[in-house]
């Protein structure tokens, strides 16, 4: 592609808040270019299982530029997601919309209506991305409605509501969503496998709406390359710097812009501001890296050998429970034979200390060394596995802080982030009952005590003024002029539901702020 010497607005990142500014743009006139650190990726090239580890995780360093990243800090475990559509390929398609605490809690708190501003872009939101309710109840899902009744919240659970195309299985029709203008879409057939990258054209990825009918408008993309630094020429004029990032030669290259846009997400976002902060973007303000939160999530297996029913049959998340005011349940689900998670899962050992956690489970082995054994080890592992992640609006806050190679993390407000949540431990083990499994946890939460989370926000939060915030409320960064960002960095609260469709509405909200081209003085 032969990209232009200047562009209106350059997006860094083709995620949720990218993909949402790329179309607006573009539509309003806008030349726009978006840069995008990993790779493009047809249905054939997704892997069919997360053991292909090479097509599934990114890890430059051993040359694995899949879709999936992990990243370890002192206080927390993120998982996340690379390529052009950013974490849609790999998230678990679920659509739901905050509870009130979240309008009126965190930063952002006072500077608008919220939950009134944001309705009509949370429609827009779901329509563009597909949302409708999922149809078909897994017997994952029905152990987890049978749970539901158990502890009297039957009235609280539901199906989900996800981007996927239920259309007749596996048969491929005319786009059923833009007049005819997206791509030819398949329906669902209901294989589990929606977070390894879906290989059956139903998932509703970006690629298929916002980057689809934005590429069509007109949108510049260059995948594969990694934001290194961008120059601030003046009030309405940026440089921004790349090289490659699947290459062992890293090819630099530069492009000028009049308007920025930052939407890599935390990892990628604050990581590069905070970077900027020391040369070259210096008025950024000293709020940056701060209000860093996750969904104060847990993640607990429930592996069982004797039931015969098909755990992997649904969408990766077809249920959810509310099971008090601040807290609910749903179930994931991975396809057939994507077991890479049967390496990383120990028997549920919750402690306070490394030692508490081992002695526990130790003990756990010990009491049924032939039952665990024989359920870790077994062929079928995602048939026989439920996932259930468990999920708070409680507050606690990190902050990211840059030394130097990257990003560490340090306790910022409230208690340190935690999976051990004695509600999740309840639950789980309630669900175990119910299909006759036992409960595992990542080793890694038992060796370092960390929670693991898919909902890494904040980091660059609305604020009244700079002191208060990186960005104002429209998602304007502060002390700049016409810079933005348009990501999770900028959610200001914990929404304690996944965050995709509230990153989608706000990005709507702050691209409706833009005037059209031809409109601006």
């Amino acid at each position: 592609m032969e990209l232009k010497d200047k562009y209106d607005f350059v997006i860094i990142g083709s995620g949720f808040g990218g993909s949402v500014s790329a179309l607006r743009l573009v539509e309003k006139g806008y030349s726009v270019l978006i840069i995008e650190k990993g790779k493009r990726f047809e249905a054939k090239d997704f892997p069919k299982t997360n053991l292909n580890i090479k097509k599934w995780l990114w890890l430059p360093f051993l040359r694995f530029y899949g879709i999936f990243k992990m990243t370890f800090f002192k206080h927390v475990g993120i998982v996340s997601g690379v390529g052009f559509g950013g974490g849609s390929l790999v998230y678990a398609n679920t659509l739901p919309r905050p509870s009130k605490a979240f309008y009126n809690t965190g930063s952002w708190a006072k500077l608008n209506d919220w939950e009134s501003d944001l309705n009509n872009y949370y429609s827009m939101a779901e329509q563009m991305l597909g949302s409708n309710k999922t149809p078909l109840a897994g017997p994952a899902d029905e152990a987890l409605k049978e749970l539901s009744k158990s502890i009297g919240k039957e009235k609280e659970y539901e199906a989900t509501n996800v981007a996927v195309f239920f259309g007749e299985p596996g048969k491929t029709v005319k786009d059923p969503y833009f007049n005819g203008e997206g791509p030819d879409r398949a329906g669902c057939t209901f294989c589990g496998a929606c977070m390894t990258g879906c290989r059956e054209n139903a998932k509703n990825t970006l690629d298929k709406n916002y980057l689809y009918l934005a590429e069509k408008k007109g949108l510049d993309i260059i995948c594969e390359k990694e934001v290194i630094d961008v120059e601030c020429l003046s009030d309405e004029s940026y440089r921004i710097h790349f090289q490659n990032s699947t290459s062992l030669l890293k090819q630099k290259g530069k492009i000028e812009s009049s308007g920025l846009i930052f939407s890599g997400g935390v990892l990628g976002t604050v990581k590069l501001l905070l970077k900027l902060k020391k040369k070259s973007l210096t008025k950024l303000s000293d709020r940056l890296g701060c209000d860093i939160r996750t969904n104060n999530e847990s993640l607990i297996g429930i592996i069982n050998e004797k039931n015969p029913k098909d755990f992997s049959h649904g969408v990766a998340i077809g249920s959810i429970v509310q099971t008090d005011e601040n807290s609910h349940l749903e179930v994931v689900r991975y396809g057939k034979g994507s077991a890479f998670w049967r390496i990383t899962f120990v028997p549920l050992a919750y402690g306070k200390t490394f030692f508490k956690r081992v002695k526990v489970m130790i003990g756990s082995v010990l009491n049924k060394p032939f039952r665990l054994t024989k359920i870790s080890l077994q062929w079928n592992f995602t048939t026989k596995n439920s996932i259930l992640l468990f999920m708070q609006t409680l507050d606690s806050t990190l902050r990211f802080k840059s030394n130097g190679k990257g990003m560490h993390s340090t306790l910022q407000e409230g208690t340190r982030p935690t999976s051990f949540i004695p509600e999740a431990e309840k639950l789980a083990r309630l669900y175990s009952e119910k299909v006759n499994g036992e409960p595992f946890i990542l080793s890694t939460e038992v060796l370092f005590g960390i929670p693991t989370t898919a909902h890494i926000l904040g980091g660059c939060v609305m604020g009244e003024n700079a002191l208060q915030g990186v960005i104002d409320k429209d998602n304007k960064v502060f002390n700049y002029n016409k810079l933005w960002v348009v990501d999770g960095s900028a959610i200001s609260a914990n929404p304690g539901v996944n965050p995709s469709l509230t990153i989608t509405a706000l990005a709507e909200r702050a691209m409706d702020k833009i005037p059209f081209k031809n409109a601006q003085a």
